[in-house]
């Protein structure tokens, strides 16, 4: 690895560096944690999981931009399939 590193005038790299950039960069682009798994061996997700769990895409933003589309259609629509509940309202039982 070393001579084909300086043959081709780079920093030379750990061939696991190279393992863990392509799982990274795989993981990050989304592909199935399973797919993942299998690719690099490991015997189960939770493996893969544990050690690439900090590439998974942030999702947040996806569900953010659900919810705000779902609020942002037609709003007199959606209000009939909403059923608003007062989580300050007390219930008065005599």
């Amino acid at each position: 690895m070393k001579r084909i590193s300086e043959a081709a005038n780079v920093t030379p790299i750990r061939f696991h560096d190279i393992r863990h950039t392509h799982a990274s960069v795989l993981i990050s682009e989304g592909v199935d944690i399973v797919k993942v798994q299998t690719r690099l061996g490991h015997s189960k997700p939770s493996i893969t999981l544990e050690h690439y769990a900090h590439m998974m895409p942030n999702q947040d933003d996806e569900v953010a931009d659900i919810f705000h589309n779902a609020l942002s259609e037609d709003p007199l629509a959606k209000c009939e399939q909403i059923t608003i509940v007062d989580l300050n309202a007390s219930s008065k039982t005599k």
